[in-house]
């Protein structure tokens, strides 16, 4: 059985920047939603990270190679055992992934997308 809680909750204090800026969500107009407190973009978000791009481009064609090479072992057009196609399959899996999902932040980045910026990638 469930008992009643004795907390006496209550209400937080408004924000005051808030109410001075009439801050309504929508940065890109100024003037009465405008906030210049969301102005300042450090430099570090601008940097481009090229080891980190080029090791997740080694990675997506590593996994891609590995998944063609166990395709074809599994359907015979090579020589070799199943049990080679399945962890060649592994191997393409566990490289393909991580190469692919830096690879598509890089890509919107660069192209300017909302909500991906370079330094999603870790540097290296």
């Amino acid at each position: 059985m469930a008992s009643r809680r004795s907390y006496k909750y209550s209400r937080l204090a408004d924000d005051e920047d808030d109410k001075k800026y009439n801050y309504n969500g929508d940065d890109h107009v100024r003037g009465k939603g405008y906030d210049p407190r969301f102005d300042y973009t450090p430099k570090s978000l601008d940097k481009v990270p090229w080891k980190s791009i080029l090791l997740a481009l080694f990675l997506l064609s590593l996994g891609s190679l590995l998944f063609f090479l166990s395709a074809f072992i599994l359907t015979g057009h090579m020589g070799g055992e199943q049990s080679q196609a399945f962890c060649l399959f592994a191997l393409g899996i566990l490289t393909f992934l991580p190469g692919f999902y830096e690879t598509r932040i890089a890509y919107y980045s660069w192209r300017g997308a909302a909500g991906y910026r370079f330094a999603a990638i870790p540097a290296y």
